[in-house]
Protein backbone atom coordinates (compact mmCIF):
# COMPACT_ATOMS: atom_id res chain seq x y z
CA UNK A 1 0.00 0.00 0.00
CA UNK A 2 1.36 3.42 -0.95
CA UNK A 3 0.53 6.33 1.32
CA UNK A 4 0.45 9.80 -0.21
CA UNK A 5 0.19 12.74 2.16
CA UNK A 6 0.84 16.40 1.88
CA UNK A 7 -0.91 19.72 1.72
CA UNK A 8 -0.38 23.44 1.87
CA UNK A 9 0.34 23.55 5.64
CA UNK A 10 4.07 23.77 6.52
CA UNK A 11 4.88 21.70 9.60
CA UNK A 12 8.16 21.15 11.44
CA UNK A 13 10.09 18.05 10.49
CA UNK A 14 10.69 15.16 12.86
CA UNK A 15 14.37 16.07 12.65
CA UNK A 16 13.44 19.30 14.46
CA UNK A 17 12.51 17.21 17.53
CA UNK A 18 14.92 15.43 19.84
CA UNK A 19 14.14 11.95 21.13
CA UNK A 20 12.41 13.25 24.25
CA UNK A 21 10.17 15.66 22.34
CA UNK A 22 9.35 13.04 19.73
CA UNK A 23 8.33 10.49 22.37
CA UNK A 24 6.17 12.93 24.31
CA UNK A 25 4.57 14.23 21.12
CA UNK A 26 3.75 10.69 19.96
CA UNK A 27 2.18 9.80 23.32
CA UNK A 28 0.03 12.93 23.33
CA UNK A 29 -1.27 12.36 19.79
CA UNK A 30 -1.95 8.66 20.38
CA UNK A 31 -3.77 9.45 23.63
CA UNK A 32 -5.86 12.12 21.95
CA UNK A 33 -6.76 9.90 19.00
CA UNK A 34 -7.84 7.18 21.42
CA UNK A 35 -9.91 9.26 23.85
CA UNK A 36 -10.55 12.64 22.24
CA UNK A 37 -9.44 14.33 25.48
CA UNK A 38 -6.49 16.62 26.17
CA UNK A 39 -3.44 14.75 27.47
CA UNK A 40 -1.65 16.15 30.52
CA UNK A 41 1.86 15.74 31.87
CA UNK A 42 0.73 13.48 34.71
CA UNK A 43 -0.93 11.11 32.25
CA UNK A 44 2.33 10.80 30.32
CA UNK A 45 4.34 10.41 33.51
CA UNK A 46 2.10 7.60 34.73
CA UNK A 47 2.55 5.85 31.37
CA UNK A 48 6.13 5.03 32.35
CA UNK A 49 8.22 7.77 30.78
CA UNK A 50 11.28 8.47 32.93
CA UNK A 51 10.81 12.20 33.30
CA UNK A 52 9.28 14.42 35.95
CA UNK A 53 5.92 16.12 35.25
CA UNK A 54 7.77 19.45 35.22
CA UNK A 55 10.19 18.29 32.50
CA UNK A 56 7.29 16.91 30.50
CA UNK A 57 5.42 20.23 30.81
CA UNK A 58 8.46 22.12 29.54
CA UNK A 59 8.66 19.87 26.47
CA UNK A 60 4.91 20.23 25.90
CA UNK A 61 5.36 24.01 25.98
CA UNK A 62 8.12 23.76 23.36
CA UNK A 63 5.87 21.63 21.13
CA UNK A 64 3.10 24.17 21.56
CA UNK A 65 5.39 27.00 20.46
CA UNK A 66 6.27 24.95 17.36
CA UNK A 67 2.58 24.88 16.49
CA UNK A 68 2.25 21.11 16.97
CA UNK A 69 0.15 21.19 20.14
CA UNK A 70 -2.63 23.37 21.47
CA UNK A 71 -4.15 23.95 24.91
CA UNK A 72 -7.95 23.96 24.62
CA UNK A 73 -9.73 26.42 26.90
CA UNK A 74 -8.20 26.37 30.40
CA UNK A 75 -7.16 22.71 30.32
CA UNK A 76 -3.67 21.86 31.51
CA UNK A 77 -3.53 19.13 28.89
CA UNK A 78 -2.67 19.38 25.21
CA UNK A 79 -4.19 18.22 21.97
CA UNK A 80 -2.48 18.10 18.56
CA UNK A 81 -3.11 20.87 16.09
CA UNK A 82 -3.88 19.99 12.47
CA UNK A 83 -0.19 20.61 11.76
CA UNK A 84 0.68 18.24 14.56
CA UNK A 85 -1.64 15.58 13.19
CA UNK A 86 -0.03 16.00 9.77
CA UNK A 87 3.45 15.48 11.25
CA UNK A 88 2.26 12.43 13.18
CA UNK A 89 0.57 10.87 10.14
CA UNK A 90 3.56 11.55 7.90
CA UNK A 91 6.28 10.31 10.21
CA UNK A 92 5.10 8.44 13.30
CA UNK A 93 1.90 6.62 12.40
CA UNK A 94 2.13 2.84 12.33
CA UNK A 95 -0.49 1.68 9.83
CA UNK A 96 -2.15 -1.64 10.56
CA UNK A 97 -3.63 -4.15 8.15
CA UNK A 98 -7.12 -5.34 7.29
CA UNK A 99 -8.06 -8.52 9.15
CA UNK A 100 -8.95 -11.67 7.25
CA UNK A 101 -12.57 -11.58 8.43
CA UNK A 102 -12.99 -7.97 7.29
CA UNK A 103 -11.38 -8.81 3.93
CA UNK A 104 -13.88 -11.59 3.35
CA UNK A 105 -16.78 -9.34 4.39
CA UNK A 106 -15.72 -6.52 2.05
CA UNK A 107 -15.27 -8.87 -0.90
CA UNK A 108 -18.56 -10.71 -0.27
CA UNK A 109 -20.57 -7.49 -0.01
CA UNK A 110 -19.05 -5.96 -3.14
CA UNK A 111 -19.37 -9.15 -5.18
CA UNK A 112 -22.92 -9.92 -4.12
CA UNK A 113 -24.70 -11.71 -6.99
CA UNK A 114 -26.50 -9.51 -9.47
CA UNK A 115 -25.24 -6.14 -8.28
CA UNK A 116 -25.05 -3.31 -10.80
CA UNK A 117 -22.33 -0.67 -10.83
CA UNK A 118 -24.59 1.72 -8.90
CA UNK A 119 -25.28 -0.95 -6.28
CA UNK A 120 -21.57 -1.65 -5.88
CA UNK A 121 -20.72 2.03 -5.41
CA UNK A 122 -23.48 2.45 -2.83
CA UNK A 123 -22.32 -0.68 -1.03
CA UNK A 124 -18.69 0.49 -0.99
CA UNK A 125 -19.73 3.75 0.64
CA UNK A 126 -21.83 1.88 3.21
CA UNK A 127 -18.97 -0.55 3.95
CA UNK A 128 -16.55 2.24 4.77
CA UNK A 129 -19.04 4.16 6.84
CA UNK A 130 -19.80 1.04 8.89
CA UNK A 131 -16.23 -0.15 9.38
CA UNK A 132 -14.54 3.23 9.77
CA UNK A 133 -17.18 5.03 11.81
CA UNK A 134 -17.21 8.16 9.65
CA UNK A 135 -19.12 9.09 6.50
CA UNK A 136 -18.23 6.92 3.50
CA UNK A 137 -17.95 8.77 0.19
CA UNK A 138 -17.61 7.50 -3.37
CA UNK A 139 -17.34 9.39 -6.65
CA UNK A 140 -18.65 7.39 -9.59
CA UNK A 141 -16.43 6.87 -12.64
CA UNK A 142 -16.34 9.45 -15.38
CA UNK A 143 -17.24 7.56 -18.52
CA UNK A 144 -14.78 8.53 -21.25
CA UNK A 145 -14.80 5.31 -23.25
CA UNK A 146 -16.68 5.10 -26.52
CA UNK A 147 -19.94 3.21 -26.88
CA UNK A 148 -19.62 -0.22 -28.46
CA UNK A 149 -23.21 -1.49 -28.41
CA UNK A 150 -26.70 -0.29 -27.46
CA UNK A 151 -29.77 -2.46 -27.11
CA UNK A 152 -33.28 -2.31 -25.67
CA UNK A 153 -34.43 -5.60 -24.13
CA UNK A 154 -38.10 -6.12 -23.30
CA UNK A 155 -38.73 -7.30 -19.73
CA UNK A 156 -42.51 -7.21 -19.91
CA UNK A 157 -45.38 -5.35 -21.57
CA UNK A 158 -44.51 -2.06 -19.86
CA UNK A 159 -40.80 -2.32 -19.00
CA UNK A 160 -37.50 -2.61 -20.86
CA UNK A 161 -33.81 -2.72 -20.03
CA UNK A 162 -31.56 -0.28 -21.87
CA UNK A 163 -28.12 -1.93 -22.18
CA UNK A 164 -25.04 0.03 -23.13
CA UNK A 165 -21.67 -1.69 -23.65
CA UNK A 166 -18.53 0.47 -23.75
CA UNK A 167 -15.27 -0.07 -25.61
CA UNK A 168 -13.42 -0.53 -22.30
CA UNK A 169 -15.62 -3.54 -21.51
CA UNK A 170 -17.90 -1.81 -18.99
CA UNK A 171 -21.64 -2.50 -19.16
CA UNK A 172 -24.34 -0.21 -17.79
CA UNK A 173 -28.05 -0.89 -17.57
CA UNK A 174 -31.06 1.38 -17.12
CA UNK A 175 -34.60 0.26 -16.40
CA UNK A 176 -37.18 2.06 -18.56
CA UNK A 177 -40.94 2.22 -18.48
CA UNK A 178 -42.37 1.46 -21.91
CA UNK A 179 -45.10 3.56 -23.43
CA UNK A 180 -48.16 1.71 -24.75
CA UNK A 181 -47.77 0.32 -28.27
CA UNK A 182 -44.04 -0.52 -28.16
CA UNK A 183 -43.57 -3.69 -30.21
CA UNK A 184 -40.49 -5.95 -30.52
CA UNK A 185 -39.85 -4.51 -33.96
CA UNK A 186 -39.92 -0.97 -32.54
CA UNK A 187 -37.40 -2.02 -29.88
CA UNK A 188 -35.10 -3.41 -32.55
CA UNK A 189 -35.52 -0.37 -34.78
CA UNK A 190 -34.68 1.99 -31.90
CA UNK A 191 -31.70 -0.18 -30.89
CA UNK A 192 -30.28 -0.09 -34.43
CA UNK A 193 -30.81 3.67 -34.70
CA UNK A 194 -28.93 4.46 -31.51
CA UNK A 195 -26.21 1.85 -32.04
CA UNK A 196 -25.36 3.33 -35.43
CA UNK A 197 -25.07 6.87 -34.06
CA UNK A 198 -23.41 6.22 -30.71
CA UNK A 199 -20.85 3.63 -31.74
CA UNK A 200 -17.31 4.80 -31.01
CA UNK A 201 -18.44 8.00 -29.31
CA UNK A 202 -18.51 8.89 -25.63
CA UNK A 203 -21.69 9.78 -23.78
CA UNK A 204 -20.31 13.26 -23.23
CA UNK A 205 -19.92 13.79 -26.98
CA UNK A 206 -23.38 12.41 -27.65
CA UNK A 207 -25.06 14.39 -24.88
CA UNK A 208 -24.26 17.68 -26.59
CA UNK A 209 -26.05 16.48 -29.73
CA UNK A 210 -29.13 14.93 -28.14
CA UNK A 211 -31.53 17.51 -29.47
CA UNK A 212 -30.55 16.94 -33.10
CA UNK A 213 -30.58 13.15 -32.58
CA UNK A 214 -34.15 13.35 -31.28
CA UNK A 215 -35.21 15.42 -34.27
CA UNK A 216 -33.58 12.88 -36.58
CA UNK A 217 -35.33 10.02 -34.81
CA UNK A 218 -38.71 11.64 -35.29
CA UNK A 219 -38.04 12.01 -39.01
CA UNK A 220 -36.53 8.59 -39.70
CA UNK A 221 -38.41 6.24 -37.36
CA UNK A 222 -42.02 5.40 -36.77
CA UNK A 223 -43.68 7.19 -33.88
CA UNK A 224 -43.29 4.47 -31.22
CA UNK A 225 -39.62 3.80 -32.03
CA UNK A 226 -38.86 7.53 -32.03
CA UNK A 227 -40.49 7.84 -28.60
CA UNK A 228 -38.35 4.94 -27.36
CA UNK A 229 -35.18 6.64 -28.61
CA UNK A 230 -36.21 9.82 -26.82
CA UNK A 231 -36.82 7.93 -23.56
CA UNK A 232 -33.55 6.04 -23.96
CA UNK A 233 -31.49 9.20 -24.48
CA UNK A 234 -33.18 10.74 -21.46
CA UNK A 235 -32.26 7.68 -19.38
CA UNK A 236 -28.60 7.93 -20.39
CA UNK A 237 -28.48 11.71 -20.34
CA UNK A 238 -29.01 14.20 -17.59
CA UNK A 239 -25.83 16.25 -17.80
CA UNK A 240 -22.72 16.30 -15.67
CA UNK A 241 -24.58 15.96 -12.37
CA UNK A 242 -25.86 12.56 -13.41
CA UNK A 243 -22.56 11.53 -14.99
CA UNK A 244 -20.54 12.10 -11.79
CA UNK A 245 -22.58 10.80 -8.91
CA UNK A 246 -21.44 11.53 -5.36
CA UNK A 247 -22.55 8.91 -2.84
CA UNK A 248 -22.36 9.71 0.88
CA UNK A 249 -23.36 7.17 3.50
CA UNK A 250 -23.14 7.28 7.29
CA UNK A 251 -23.72 10.94 8.17
CA UNK A 252 -25.28 9.74 11.44
CA UNK A 253 -21.91 8.27 12.46
CA UNK A 254 -20.59 11.80 12.78
CA UNK A 255 -23.03 12.34 15.66
CA UNK A 256 -22.43 8.95 17.26
CA UNK A 257 -19.30 10.02 19.19
CA UNK A 258 -20.25 11.82 22.44
CA UNK A 259 -17.25 14.11 22.11
CA UNK A 260 -18.51 15.17 18.68
CA UNK A 261 -22.10 15.57 19.84
CA UNK A 262 -20.82 18.20 22.26
CA UNK A 263 -19.61 20.24 19.29
CA UNK A 264 -22.78 20.38 17.23
CA UNK A 265 -21.78 23.60 15.50
CA UNK A 266 -18.68 21.94 14.02
CA UNK A 267 -20.75 18.93 12.94
CA UNK A 268 -23.32 21.24 11.38
CA UNK A 269 -20.57 22.90 9.35
CA UNK A 270 -19.34 19.47 8.29
CA UNK A 271 -22.85 18.56 7.12
CA UNK A 272 -22.93 21.78 5.14
CA UNK A 273 -19.58 20.81 3.59
CA UNK A 274 -20.97 17.43 2.57
CA UNK A 275 -23.70 19.19 0.62
CA UNK A 276 -21.13 21.01 -1.52
CA UNK A 277 -21.17 18.28 -4.16
CA UNK A 278 -19.12 20.04 -6.80
CA UNK A 279 -16.31 20.96 -4.39
CA UNK A 280 -16.28 17.51 -2.79
CA UNK A 281 -16.06 15.80 -6.17
CA UNK A 282 -13.22 18.17 -7.05
CA UNK A 283 -11.39 17.24 -3.84
CA UNK A 284 -11.76 13.52 -4.48
CA UNK A 285 -10.74 13.98 -8.10
CA UNK A 286 -7.39 15.24 -6.79
CA UNK A 287 -6.90 11.73 -5.39
CA UNK A 288 -7.08 10.32 -8.91
CA UNK A 289 -3.55 11.55 -9.59
CA UNK A 290 -2.11 9.53 -6.69
CA UNK A 291 -1.18 5.86 -6.65
CA UNK A 292 -2.34 5.21 -3.10
CA UNK A 293 -4.14 6.63 -0.10
CA UNK A 294 -4.18 10.40 0.39
CA UNK A 295 -5.01 12.26 3.58
CA UNK A 296 -6.34 15.82 3.92
CA UNK A 297 -6.58 17.37 7.39
CA UNK A 298 -8.55 20.50 8.26
CA UNK A 299 -7.36 23.66 6.57
CA UNK A 300 -5.31 21.69 4.02
CA UNK A 301 -8.51 21.87 1.98
CA UNK A 302 -10.69 24.95 1.67
CA UNK A 303 -13.78 22.75 1.81
CA UNK A 304 -13.11 21.51 5.36
CA UNK A 305 -11.19 24.47 6.76
CA UNK A 306 -14.09 25.60 8.96
CA UNK A 307 -15.32 22.24 10.21
CA UNK A 308 -11.77 21.01 10.88
CA UNK A 309 -12.52 17.60 9.37
CA UNK A 310 -10.27 15.01 7.76
CA UNK A 311 -10.52 12.99 4.55
CA UNK A 312 -8.83 9.66 3.89
CA UNK A 313 -9.29 8.67 0.26
CA UNK A 314 -7.87 6.45 -2.47
CA UNK A 315 -8.48 5.98 -6.21
CA UNK A 316 -10.10 2.80 -7.46
CA UNK A 317 -8.77 1.68 -10.81
CA UNK A 318 -9.15 -1.00 -13.44
CA UNK A 319 -6.78 -3.91 -13.91
CA UNK A 320 -5.13 -1.86 -16.63
CA UNK A 321 -4.30 0.75 -13.99
CA UNK A 322 -6.78 3.24 -15.37
CA UNK A 323 -8.24 5.38 -12.59
CA UNK A 324 -12.02 5.11 -12.50
CA UNK A 325 -13.02 7.17 -9.48
CA UNK A 326 -12.27 7.75 -5.81
CA UNK A 327 -13.49 6.37 -2.49
CA UNK A 328 -12.87 7.50 1.06
CA UNK A 329 -13.95 8.38 4.58
CA UNK A 330 -14.77 11.82 5.97
CA UNK A 331 -14.90 12.52 9.67
CA UNK A 332 -13.46 14.59 12.50
CA UNK A 333 -9.71 15.18 12.49
CA UNK A 334 -9.54 12.64 15.33
CA UNK A 335 -10.04 9.69 13.00
CA UNK A 336 -8.46 6.32 13.67
CA UNK A 337 -5.91 6.75 10.88
CA UNK A 338 -4.07 3.48 11.55
CA UNK A 339 -7.27 1.48 11.05
CA UNK A 340 -9.02 3.52 8.34
CA UNK A 341 -6.09 3.92 5.93
CA UNK A 342 -5.79 0.18 5.15
CA UNK A 343 -9.60 -0.19 5.03
CA UNK A 344 -9.90 2.53 2.38
CA UNK A 345 -6.96 1.11 0.43
CA UNK A 346 -8.30 -2.45 0.42
CA UNK A 347 -11.89 -1.47 -0.39
CA UNK A 348 -10.65 0.67 -3.30
CA UNK A 349 -8.63 -2.25 -4.71
CA UNK A 350 -11.53 -4.72 -4.43
CA UNK A 351 -13.95 -2.21 -5.98
CA UNK A 352 -11.55 -1.60 -8.87
CA UNK A 353 -11.17 -5.31 -9.57
CA UNK A 354 -14.94 -5.78 -9.46
CA UNK A 355 -15.56 -2.89 -11.86
CA UNK A 356 -12.92 -4.25 -14.20
CA UNK A 357 -14.56 -7.67 -14.23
Amino acid sequence: MTLYTGGPIRTPSLTDLDDRARDIFRRIVEGYLETGDPVGSRTISRAGIQLSPASIRNTMQDLTQLGLLDAPHTSAGRIPTHSGLRLFVDGLLEVGDVGEEERRSIEARLHAHGRSMDDALNEASSILSGLAGGAGVVVSPSRDAGVKHVEFVALGPDQALAVMVFEDGAVENRLMKLAPGITPSALQEASNFLAARLKGRTLGETRSEMTSELERARRELNETAARLVEDGLAAWGGGEETERALIVRGRANLLGDPSQAADLDRVRRLFDDLEQKEQLIGLLDNVRDAEGVRIFIGAETRLFSLSGSAVIAAPYMSGRQKVLGAIGVIGPARLNYARIIPLVDYTARVLGRMMDG
